[in-house]
């Protein structure tokens, strides 16, 4: 008898031992090192789902079916989109400042200084005076977008990174099958969504209309977001098994990306959680760099992101592959 307790009690001490060292699946808030910026995250528990649109759905486009069953692991997602005073600590980081920020960085990887890359100054205010506190940071391109989750990575040493499609179309539905996570009827939707009706031609501060059942703020509206894919006119017609698995379609040319939730300048039909977008060279038409500037789009101010963090993180090969390469735009 006294020997059982001493086993069960080695046992007790050695699950808790165990979970000290595992981040609890809760919402937590990231702290961005020597700054007073943080990204509130939101835990998605991961399932399946139908991807894509029925035939029957009213503003339906042909590249959003047919549907299909898609699995996702759990991540947790930005409660917001990134912001202007979010984003500027990497636009006017220095790379002297990064070595300091990774050599105290205590997270679940490790990730070279030498590895970030920094961005170039934006030729003007990028905002275009629609205004920086608090709302989304705005025409960066994809690269601009994915090096800036790797440079957070860097700072915080946990692992984020942009969603893919599938992550971030369930993301929007929040469990539901209707054409907005709040439903079918787009009547509804200025209580969630600024969008082409009721955004006087602007964005707007994040967080300023209603969640959707997740507690995602802009999932919908305000700014479309980047996600890792390349835009795949045939995307479901590629997808393999049933149900598909995490599926990710990398980037292998610098045009089309795909882009998710509508924005400001779109019609509520635009803003539904399965509606796709892909990225266009015209979004950088009045660049004056040739060739032109691998991180700002002078004419997206329609684009920005939110980022993602695995539950559980890639290994460090994995994690390479979403690193990806910048390519010239001539």
């Amino acid at each position: 008898m006294f020997e059982a307790r001493y086993v069960t009690l080695f046992f007790f001490l050695m699950f808790l031992s165990g979970n000290a060292f595992c981040q609890d699946f809760t919402p937590y808030e990231e702290q961005i090192p020597n700054s007073e910026q943080s990204i509130q995250m939101v835990p998605i528990e991961g399932g399946t789902f139908l991807m894509g649109s029925p035939k029957g759905e009213e503003g339906r486009d042909p590249d959003e079916g047919p549907q299909k069953k898609v699995k996702v692991d759990s991540f947790w997602m930005g409660k917001y989109e990134i912001t202007w005073q979010q984003y500027d600590l990497f636009v006017k980081e220095k790379i002297q400042n990064v070595r300091n920020k990774v050599s105290s960085a205590e997270g679940e990887v490790e990730i070279e200084a030498d590895a970030v890359s920094l961005p170039t100054p934006p030729y003007i205010d990028m905002s275009f005076g629609m205004g920086r506190e608090g709302f989304p940071a705005i025409n960066m391109t994809n690269y601009a977008a994915i090096m800036y989750a790797k440079w957070l990575t860097a700072q915080t040493g946990n692992f984020y990174r942009l969603p893919t499609e599938a992550e971030w179309e369930y993301a929007c539905r929040a469990g539901n099958n209707t054409a907005y996570s709040f439903g079918d009827n787009p009547e509804a939707i200025g209580t969630y969504a600024w969008h082409k009706g009721n955004s006087e031609r602007k964005y707007h501060q994040i967080g300023s209309k209603e969640p959707n059942g997740w507690g995602l703020y802009d999932m919908q509206g305000n700014v479309a977001e980047w996600t890792m894919d390349q835009y795949k006119e045939d995307y479901f017609e590629l997808l393999e098994g049933s149900p598909a698995d995490n599926p990710w379609f990398k980037p292998e040319t610098l045009y089309p990306r795909s882009v998710r939730g509508g924005s400001w300048k779109d019609d509520p039909e635009e803003l539904r959680c399965a509606e796709r977008e892909g990225s266009e060279a015209r979004w950088k038409q009045r660049d004056p760099q040739l060739p032109r500037s691998l991180w700002w789009l002078t004419d997206a101010p329609h684009v920005g992101f939110r980022l993602i963090r695995p539950e559980n993180p890639p290994s460090e090969e994995e994690m390479e592959k979403y690193w990806i390469e910048a390519m010239e735009d001539i």
